[in-house]
């Protein structure tokens, strides 16, 4: 015990590590997947890693390395070489991230692929990068069939077991590890670690490359920027992880401090989430700004406008404090009692349920970045003195963030340069010149706002910003925040088009039914009337530029891409 004690990588050796480009370490002695495993290892042992909600699968720190350097092992003898190409295409799972580490760790590079890009989305992904294997949960596999040749390894996704179907389901994580060899293979920090695709809103598919150090450096510094986490603390992970946002944050900062993580195990439907929050009472999670808009549109939002005595106390100055404290006192319960962050990231969150959150003291912490960059640009504490709303928080202190052609309001095109920042788009030198800058600078697409105290705000995207008729700018998603938040109103698009504004709009027709009680040809008229309505409702509330000159029901869903976002490249003024 002496001696693994000495040997022990601890916190206090790594922060005080101060490196020759000036990056101070944190929790890791080096921007290596295999420096994690080694640190993890050795600092938390025994203790638990990973489990799956409702089943008996448990993994410890010690059994994380293990079966990787098993798998690596497994990789090695298979062939597969340095910068070798393999998908992973499955449910978030220990197995899941024991693949990925088995393949970074001997210099290979994984491939995350969600599971909801189309069949052929997926083909076109592997054709691009030549992949030489793919490791994929069973329900995925027909995904893959007419992938023919390629070795193929099957995740079990309640469970640590990655199986060959080369080999009559020999399970290689039981296979014995060749340290020496895996040793010998060990990848630099500027070796790439993932090539990760993403399907964006105005377009089609391309593949960012990502490097150890990019990946690395950015979950590393979130360990103490952001929350103070320790050892024993519990995570529920509800995201996939080919979200690079679920993978660096949501696994890697909690893998850093020792924390014990959970998986659902299954699809996260409410009711499983708000189960496993009941009974795993995590102290950290992520989500997606849909989950707790739900929450708080569905659980919060009637309990404020059903009861007038609730209504009133919240209408007084006085009494509103305690109130909200009652309320966010409630809110914590639901997410177990024990909660001290919870990350919103991946997309906007509505304005009203930010107000809402700040309010009653939820310890929510808005993160802002891309998949480019690892992903976090810039975030804030979960704390009440450090949310600012309409604001993301302060940029990450390793970035340079500047911004681009501002107008005459301060806002421009954020771009930002640091260690976060992808190697660049796989096979597109001409989408790298695109997007840097001669000076090095990634531009992100989004138009941003720096306030006097370096706190940023996310205004909307410069290609669906619309200049107004006196060239005013018109930020889109700042009108459907306003529309979303009606009561009928489930979602919506503002585009230009007819010489003006024209929102599509997605109504709640089972609710407005349930409210009315009518029969469904009168409902028509009714979701017609209501649309004028909301109309002038939002035309009140925005400057003059931005007003609407139409309102359109949108009767069938929008497009979306894996990640739930709108395709806006697919709606102009033709569809009106």
């Amino acid at each position: 015990m002496k001696n693994r004690k000495t040997n022990m990588i601890t916190l206090e050796k790594c922060r005080n590590t101060i490196r020759k480009d000036g990056l101070q370490m944190k929790t890791v002695p080096g921007y290596t997947f295999p420096d994690l495993l080694d640190a993890a290892s050795s600092r938390y042992g025994d203790k638990i890693c990973y489990k799956v909600f409702n089943t008996n699968t448990s993994i410890t720190y010690n059994q994380l390395k293990e079966y990787s350097e098993a798998i690596s092992s497994y990789l090695i003898t298979a062939g597969i070489r340095k910068e070798d190409k393999i998908a992973i295409i499955g449910d978030s799972s220990p197995s899941w991230m024991l693949m990925y580490f088995g393949i970074v760790s001997i210099g290979a590079i994984a491939v995350p692929i969600l599971p909801g890009f189309s069949d052929s989305d997926i083909k076109t992904i592997l054709s691009n990068c030549e992949v030489k294997a793919i490791a994929a949960d069973k329900k995925y596999i027909h995904k893959i069939q007419d992938m023919e040749g390629i070795p193929l390894f099957r995740l079990e996704p309640s469970s640590v077991i990655v199986q060959s179907s080369e080999n009559s389901g020999t399970i290689i994580t039981n296979t014995a590890v060749d340290k020496e060899e895996i040793h010998r293979r060990r990848p630099m920090e500027t070796d790439l670690a993932s090539i990760i695709y993403t399907s964006g809103t105005t377009g089609a598919t391309k593949g960012v490359m990502l490097t150890h150090l990019n990946i690395l450096r950015c979950a590393d510094l979130a360990t103490d920027q952001y929350v103070n986490l320790r050892s024993g603390m519990k995570a529920l992970s509800i995201l996939p992880l080919s979200h690079v946002y679920e993978f660096t944050l949501g696994q890697l900062v909690p893998l850093m401090m020792g924390l014990e993580i959970t998986f659902l195990g299954k699809q996260p439907a409410p009711s499983i989430i708000m189960a496993a929050l009941k009974e795993i009472r995590p102290h950290i999670m992520f989500s997606v700004p849909v989950l707790i808009e739900k929450v708080y549109k569905s659980a919060i939002l009637p309990i404020i406008n059903d009861n007038k005595t609730v209504s009133a106390l919240i209408a007084n100055p006085i009494t509103r404090p305690l109130v909200y404290r009652l309320i966010g006192h409630m809110l914590k319960k639901k997410f177990g009692g024990r909660l001290i962050f919870f990350g919103i990231g991946g997309a906007p969150l509505d304005k009203e349920t930010e107000t809402f959150l700040h309010n009653v003291r939820f310890p929510y912490s808005i993160g802002y970045g891309l998949t480019e960059t690892s992903p976090l640009i810039a975030g804030c504490k979960p704390e009440y003195k450090y949310q600012k709303s309409g604001f993301i928080g302060r940029i990450v202190s390793d970035d340079d963030v500047i911004l681009l052609n501002t107008n005459e309001d301060g806002t421009g095109e954020v771009a930002v340069k640091g260690p976060n920042v992808m190697k660049g788009y796989f096979k597109r030198p001409d989408l790298d010149a695109e997007v840097f800058t001669a000076d090095g600078y990634f531009r992100t697409g989004d138009l941003g706002y720096i306030d006097e105290k370096g706190q940023l705000a996310i205004k909307g995207r410069v290609k669906t910003m619309i200049l107004g008729p006196g060239g005013e700018n018109i930020y889109p998603e700042a009108i459907e925040s306003i529309i979303n938040n009606e009561e009928y109103v489930d979602e919506s698009l503002v585009i230009p088009g007819n010489g003006g504004l024209v929102a599509l709009v997605r109504l709640n027709l089972d609710k407005m039914q349930e409210k009315f009680n009518l029969p469904i040809e009168q409902m028509k008229e009714i979701a017609t009337d209501y649309l004028q309505q909301l109309r002038k409702e939002v035309n009140s509330r925005v400057a003059s530029f931005s007003k609407l000159t139409n309102i359109k029901e949108q009767t069938i869903p929008f497009e979306r891409t894996p990640t739930l976002k709108i395709k806006r490249y697919l709606y102009d003024g033709s569809c009106v």
